[in-house]
């Protein structure tokens, strides 16, 4: 099944309904396929695309050019030192001048309000590259990545360790409802999402069929999970904050270690981490390195789910 997606933006996958994300991720995983045959399209052709970014980055910034270049367009990497994004020059001017020289614009960076008054005044697709409350390409390259490894997303059990109540937990969490997945979270109770996310997720799990738990004891919750997931415990540009060490020492139960993936009872399970990892923090090296770990995949995703967002909506 086609949807036409044209000059839709994605700002967070709220915006997406659970057949327009399969169909995404169904366009992905085909764009994959051809180029691992050698065969490129020209859907980009003539098309030029600004990447903004306010945050350095690895995966985001080589997959949105990489994508880019791949269908035959022209990416222009914009720093917050290139452009004068909010300082010289307000968000909603900057937002229509690239507007007009550009057919496409990525921002990764700290407000979610950014990225909205971007989409509003620019007049074309705009993609949230991650913001503090949102990182929805992350969770469509995350989707493909189970859905490779499964076959399936609807009644995948997924837990999340960790600080769920970053721009990760929030986004998987919309993600896996949408998708019909069994989301679960183990953290301590001050880092779950905000009660307002987790409401919205829990009326869109009655529609898919997901379910949304929370607990503080991991080794109960992970019992029978397909995928074991965590981030950071130091989000970028937290460093040196009041009550960072309080938050990595509540954290260090939830850390991801081979007694935790042994605790799932589930051999075929698979160990997911968006990127960058901090080894024997949030993951041991062991696990990180084990046959369960499926980052690499996951990273490399983030080409092929890019560049299905570019090519259906530009």
């Amino acid at each position: 099944m086609s949807f036409n997606l044209k000059g839709r933006s994605l700002l967070t996958l709220k915006d997406f309904t659970p057949e327009e994300i399969n169909f995404l991720i169904d366009l992905s995983s085909t764009l994959k396929q051809n180029k691992r045959m050698g065969i490129f399209g020209e859907n980009l052709k003539h098309k030029n695309i600004a990447l903004i970014f306010e945050k350095p980055s690895t995966r985001t910034r080589c997959a949105f050019v990489t994508a880019t270049i791949d269908e035959g367009g022209h990416p222009e990497y914009l720093s917050i030192n290139d452009i004068q994004l909010g300082k010289k020059e307000s968000i909603e001017d900057t937002a229509r001048v690239l507007g007009r020289m550009f057919d496409g614009i990525q921002f990764r960076g700290f407000k979610q309000d950014t990225v909205e008054k971007l989409a509003k005044f620019s007049k074309v697709p705009v993609w949230n590259g991650l913001t503090d409350k949102f990182h929805p390409t992350q969770v469509l390259a995350d989707l493909l990545t189970i859905k490779e490894n499964f076959g399936i997303l609807k009644g995948i059990k997924f837990v999340y360790c960790g600080d769920a109540r970053n721009n990760m937990g929030n986004s998987l969490l919309i993600g896996c409802a949408k998708m019909g997945i069994h989301f679960r979270v183990a953290a301590p109770k001050e880092l779950w999402p905000d009660e307002s996310l987790v409401k919205y997720a829990k009326e869109v799990a009655k529609e898919t069929g997901a379910t949304i738990e929370f607990s503080e004891n991991a080794k109960e919750i992970v019992k029978g999970a397909d995928v074991l997931y965590t981030d950071v415990w130091v989000s970028m540009g937290e460093e040196g904050k009041p009550g960072i060490q309080e938050r990595i020492d509540s954290l260090r139960p939830y850390q991801i270690n081979m007694e935790l993936i042994m605790a799932t009872g589930n051999e075929n399970c698979i160990f997911m981490h968006c990127l960058p990892a901090v080894h024997e923090k949030e993951v041991t090296h062991e696990v990180f390195e084990s046959r369960y770990s499926k980052v690499f995949d996951e990273a490399e995703n983030r080409v092929h789910t890019i560049k299905a967002v570019m090519v259906a909506t530009i």
